[in-house]
């Protein structure tokens, strides 16, 4: 009986396919370390990237809550007339665009006043009022209610969270909870962190539920635009 040897040609053949292999595994391993070096470090500066402060916000809110009351038109408009003004008509968009956001389970509708790599500022509301799921963010979500109340929910306690009118209900980033809008509820929302990951969470239930790719587009054309925008402006 005669067995054949591999011949020299393929040997080599076989060595330089996992000397490549090899090769750009370390590659890829090398720009996954400098990249993450690089996210680690600007999550260190992050505040440096932020034009909103949360107690100036809350501040707002409760003025413009006090000039009009439960006219909450009248109060998202006096918020942003006054943003529009302080920010001297940079970084927001004063178009009033209100798209549905189903997330977490809950439904309601949204109005994008700012969207960009590390900031986000809506208005979020139902007229009905809905119940779901916070999502985990990469971002510290500050909610302060506009008009109605907001109950909220941990695991362990007995009792819901109440934030009435005028209150903000501060979700720090990585942190979870059950929310609840009994009846007609708006918000100023206002998150800071990294953005982008949040937007698996507001996507999810329209391949899962929804199916509404229509409101899906207008959510994705209306942050895609002002992300970029705000990032030609040199806003991260």
């Amino acid at each position: 009986m005669s067995s054949k040897k591999p011949s020299a040609g393929a040997s080599r053949s076989g060595c330089k396919c996992q000397c490549f292999s090899f090769r750009n595994l370390t590659i890829f391993a090398a720009i996954l370390a400098v990249l993450s070096a690089f996210f680690a470090y600007l999550d260190t500066r992050l505040n440096d990237f932020y034009v909103f402060d949360p107690e100036h916000l809350h501040d707002l809110s409760q003025r413009a809550i006090g000039a009009h009351g439960n006219d909450t038109r009248a109060v998202v408009n006096y918020i942003v007339s006054e943003l529009d003004q302080k920010m001297e008509g940079k970084y927001l968009s004063t178009q009033e665009e209100w798209v549905f956001n189903n997330a977490g389970g809950a439904m309601g509708a949204m109005y994008i006043i700012h969207a960009s790599i590390t900031e986000y500022l809506i208005i979020f509301g139902t007229a009905l009022g809905t119940e779901g799921h916070t999502g985990r963010h990469t971002a510290d979500d500050y909610f302060i209610i506009l008009q109605g109340t907001e109950l909220a929910y941990s695991p362990g306690s007995f009792e819901p969270e109440v934030y009435p009118q005028g209150s903000v209900h501060h979700l720090p980033r990585g942190q979870v909870k059950q929310y609840k809008m009994d009846t007609s509820c708006f918000a100023l929302e206002y998150a800071r962190g990294w953005i982008p990951p949040m937007l698996f969470f507001g996507y999810a239930d329209t391949f899962t539920s929804t199916l509404d790719f229509p409101t899906l587009w207008a959510t994705t054309r209306i942050t895609g635009r002002e992300m970029i925008s705000n990032l030609l402006k040199g806003k991260l």
